[in-house]
């Protein structure tokens, strides 16, 4: 099991919350610990944010809770009622995430009312707000997220995964139905370096250099998944038409598995190249001979879709989807190369890519 830093900064802000609360002599430092457990966020703008929205939550659930004993007393289904309204007016709020911990503060409140009953809710509600604040400073200070690092590697190894795939495939060297088992997998693994690529986004920068230098290279990412999204469509449907493929002419065949092997060589440099362990692509032969492919690959693919067309050939209109994908696959990857070219040469100084290796 990998103990990750989340997992650390959880254990840590509840320790931190119980030990103020403990220094303060607050009663049941407990829901300190709570509150600690439900306001740990990823990254240092989302705790921000869940701090405001953590404070507005609680404040409503308070309020609710002391009006309702105030007026009806604490009786079971006036809880129950107390919760129907603070969660209403919550979602009115949209601060549907901060649910839970609103109506840990109510019930808590609630619960045991005594006779200086005002001074016990806001004792209760500052117990839980150390919580919300600990969890904020820990985040703050301990294991700052390293999502550049981890957002490259997310790419890099889905990319491997479906470029090795493909290699398999084009030459009809692997098992249609372990593919099938394994798209689903890279699909998951593509949406995971999405959600990744949100996290790195939301972090924030003190400087504005680094904050305009951070915005070109989340262009880049986004159109490394864009890239690797294109080799996963090909993928998919170089498995879907597998037949179609092993019908058509010799020639045409090898040139497909030709181009797709140069895209292919073309993809693993580029992400090499970002990251500075290859170099200049104007030291490279591969975009000539894609695009001396692709000209030749698109005369033999007319030849072909106009013999099949004359034919009558139901296939022909699915050989549309596979040389779709490709010439789609090779624009991205021109575009992708021109961004890290233009990432490479301009504003030199800010551009500095973080990216330590992989654990």
């Amino acid at each position: 099991m990998k103990l990750g830093a989340r997992i650390l900064k959880t254990g840590i802000a509840i320790v931190l919350a119980l030990l103020v609360s403990q220094i303060l002599n607050l009663p049941t430092p407990v829901f300190a610990g709570i509150a600690a457990v439900f306001a740990v966020q990823p990254t240092i703008y989302r705790s921000y944010l869940s701090i405001i929205e953590h404070i507005q939550a609680n404040l409503i659930g308070a309020i609710t809770a002391v009006l309702f004993v105030l007026l009806f007393g604490n009786n079971v289904l006036v809880i129950g009622l107390a919760v129907i309204i603070a969660i209403t007016i919550i979602l009115k709020l949209k601060l549907e995430n901060t649910i839970g911990l609103a109506l840990v503060t109510l019930i808590s409140i609630m619960e045991s009312p005594q006779d200086d009953f005002i001074q016990f809710a806001a004792i209760r509600f500052s117990t839980i707000m150390i919580g919300v604040f600990s969890s904020f400073i820990i985040n703050l200070i301990f294991l700052p997220p390293k999502y550049e690092t981890k957002l490259y590697y997310n790419i890099s190894d889905v990319t491997e995964e479906i470029l090795k795939w493909i290699r398999l495939s084009s030459r009809h060297a692997s098992d249609f139905h372990l593919i099938r088992k394994d798209l689903e997998k890279l699909r998951e693994k593509l949406t995971k370096a999405e959600s990744v690529y949100l996290l790195y986004k939301e972090e924030r920068n003190y400087f504005k250099s680094n904050n305009l230098a951070k915005n070109r290279k989340l262009v880049i990412y986004r159109q490394m998944i864009s890239s690797a999204r294109r080799s996963f469509d090909i993928l998919r449907r170089l498995n879907h038409y597998e037949n179609e493929i092993a019908h058509l002419p010799e020639d045409l065949r090898s040139l497909i598995q030709e181009q797709l092997d140069w895209l292919l060589t073309y993809h693993e440099q580029l992400l090499l190249k970002f990251i500075g362990k290859m170099h200049s692509q104007s030291e490279s032969e591969v975009p000539y001979h894609v695009s001396l492919n692709r000209r030749e690959m698109m005369k033999l693919f007319m030849k072909e879709f106009k013999h099949s067309y004359q034919e009558e050939d139901q296939n022909t209109f699915r050989l549309l989807y596979i040389f779709s994908a490709i010439f789609e696959y090779d624009e991205q990857l021109e575009h992708l190369e021109k961004l890290i070219t233009s990432f490479q040469s301009y504003h030199i100084e800010d551009n500095e890519v973080k990216i330590e290796d992989e654990e």
